[in-house]
């Protein structure tokens, strides 16, 4: 059999660090793969930990799909690391009775798992801000829009706004605000806890007129229709690089929302995590996405199985708040739901 399907737990990376099986400075090992081969178990039998598995993956180019390796390919074995050798062939079509009895590998999720991997090298994402974020108690609005020009439900580019925000707040002929929508709370897809109010970027405002409690303003960007009621807050520039940045600590959460309200996402969308900088979150941070594999009970005897995670992406947090995060997909290998689980545990 040419192809070998790797059911593989995807914790991330190392929970405990890679045993030093060889001296420091010791020649590799050099391993065969044989038939019946697993990542998982590779892992497990010469760094002692299962779980290094992904951190093997993703440092491994050659290894275009986690759930394939092929006998006859060569692996290097350090104390602290393992190394493909060479360049996987290609995967032919099943010609025999041998061939595999489960469907191939769709040639995009092949293109995917190979992306991600590719993902975990020194890169940045560029990102516009227009995604939005969750607002909790942490953060409060420098005021709102609470009246429009004419009264006009709807408002754009160069039509004029009033706020209440004056002087008594400090503010100035001139002050710049981005504007925001509240989409209304968002619950946590286990707990059911709010996690915070679901916002959305408008546009921006600048201060034409100001009084004491109120002012008059100028709606100098609109991304979609403005309306009285939306907040405001310090205008800042909210496009920006994000480089992959490693975490110092072990992260495990969820996908509780997604910027669309789709249920459903992939590659280029964007979602919310109830992680933030409480949980010791960053900017930069790559975690992959995971669902659980739970067996029909009808075909289960005995104590409950704990079965291999089925690995769907990953992404990239672009921006933290106390205890929520947004973030970016990189790269999808299934279709990725919210509710979906999130995790990510270092190399020790």
């Amino acid at each position: 059999m040419k192809r070998i399907l790797l059911t593989a737990m995807l914790f991330m990376a190392a929970a405990a660090g890679p045993g030093a099986a060889f001296a420091q400075g010791e020649e590799p090992l050099v391993y065969v793969i044989k038939s019946g081969d697993t990542l998982w178990g590779i892992s497990d039998r010469f760094l002692k930990d299962p779980h290094y598995w992904p951190d093997l993956w993703s440092k491994n180019p050659p290894i275009t799909n986690p759930h394939f390796i092929y006998p006859g390919q060569k692996v290097k074995v350090y104390p602290d690391r393992i190394v493909v050798e060479g360049v996987l062939p290609e995967v032919p079509a099943p010609e025999s009775a041998e061939a595999p009895a489960q469907l191939p590998v769709p040639a995009a999720a092949k293109s995917s798992a190979a992306q991600i991997a590719q993902a975990a090298q020194s890169k940045t994402f560029t990102v516009t801000g227009g995604s939005g974020f969750l607002m909790g108690n942490e953060i409060k609005p420098s005021g709102r829009i609470i009246a429009t020009y004419q009264n006009r439900q709807m408002v754009g580019d160069d039509d004029i706004v009033y706020t209440d925000i004056g002087r008594k707040q400090g503010a100035n002929v001139g002050d710049r605000f981005s504007i925001f929508k509240n989409l209304g709370p968002i619950s946590h897809p286990v707990t059911n806890f709010i996690m915070g109010f679901k916002i959305i970027p408008l546009g921006a405002l600048q201060l034409s007129e100001v009084e004491e409690q109120g002012s008059k303003a100028l709606v100098t960007k609109s991304y979609i229709e403005i309306e009285a009621g939306s907040y405001l807050m310090p205008y800042r520039d909210r496009k920006k690089e994000v480089a992959l940045k490693a975490s110092n600590k072990d992260l495990a959460g969820y996908i509780i929302e997604t910027q669309t309200g789709r249920m459903a996402i992939a590659a280029g969308d964007t979602a919310f995590l109830d992680l933030g900088s409480s949980q010791g979150l960053e900017v930069g941070n790559m975690l992959y996405i995971v669902r659980d594999i739970v067996p029909d009970e009808r075909h289960v005897f005995g104590s409950a199985v704990k079965l291999p995670v089925e690995l769907l992406g990953a992404l990239v947090v672009v921006e933290t708040g106390e205890k929520t995060s947004t973030a970016l997909i990189i790269k999808s290998i299934d279709t990725i739901y919210s509710g979906d689980r999130v995790e990510l545990k270092r190399n020790k």
